[in-house]
């Protein structure tokens, strides 16, 4: 893979802290917060690798019914 999705990223966090920046936050606060956050997600990424799973509003599986003693 090569490394043209960090240049995307890079355009993507410009967008997002001139968002918050926009709506009174401070540059500084942005990126402090962005950091933290970042740290957050790595410690929770070695706790649940796929947390989207766990999600609430996930679609839940429906139980199968094709077990043997289930009424037609």
């Amino acid at each position: 893979m090569n490394d043209n999705w960090k240049d995307g990223l890079r355009l993507q966090l410009e967008d997002f802290v001139d968002s918050l920046v926009v709506k009174g936050a401070k540059q500084e606060d942005v990126y402090d917060a962005t950091i933290d956050e970042i740290a957050n997600l790595r410690t929770a990424y070695g706790r649940d690798p796929d947390p989207a799973e766990d999600r609430p509003g996930a679609e839940a599986e429906e139980p199968s019914n094709e077990w043997p003693g289930a009424l037609p």
